[in-house]
């Protein structure tokens, strides 16, 4: 994504790599450098920001088409059997990232296990995954996001997300969508 971008209203971003709040104002010049799991990092004449996925309709981006988008393409490494709701997991967990690689945690080949137990009428997500990394510091983080990503579903009750090291993680478990991604096809 290379071309200019101006911005038809004003958003709130978080200025990189200090994190600090920023505002940009309508009319900014911006360039969308990356855009994963539902936020836009775009460069401007006075540096990189990240913005959120609420204000990605100043960038022009119908998020609902790209939610569709999403919906339609698939993954290998999804278990063709899944349920509806099951799907639903899986399709929420494919806009979690690792920071530091441009694929999703499901192309990645991170997310072990996913699966829905309905209990006195009350559904639960329950997920095993890993990290590319045992020593990987953003586990916390990247099993935080997983959780509230499924959590926005309507109807879903409660998730959990385990980090696992059972088996260790290879990249033979990335999926041909994640290897394409990342030119190793």
């Amino acid at each position: 994504m290379t071309s200019d971008i101006h911005l038809s209203r004003e958003v709130q971003a978080i200025q990189i790599p200090s994190g600090d709040s920023v505002t940009l104002p309508l009319g900014t010049r911006v360039i969308i450098t990356q855009s994963l799991g539902g936020t836009y990092t775009v460069a401007t004449d006075h540096g990189l920001a990240r913005i959120a996925a609420k204000d990605a309709d100043a960038l022009g981006i119908d998020l609902a088409a790209e939610a569709k988008k999403q919906e339609e393409s698939s993954s290998s490494n999804i278990p063709e059997d899944a349920d509806e709701l099951v799907m639903e997991v899986w399709q929420q967990l494919r806009n979690v990232y690792d920071p530091e690689i441009p694929v999703n945690i499901v192309d990645l080949g991170l997310v072990y296990d996913c699966h829905v137990e309905n209990t006195d009428g009350k559904n639960k997500a329950f997920v095993k995954m890993t990290l590319t990394a045992p020593g990987c510091g953003m586990g916390p983080t990247i099993a935080a996001d997983a959780q509230s990503r499924i959590m926005t579903l309507e109807d879903m009750d409660d998730a959990a997300v385990e980090i696992v090291w059972d088996p260790a993680w290879n990249q033979s478990m990335i999926s041909e969508e994640g290897r394409m991604k990342l030119g190793m096809v």
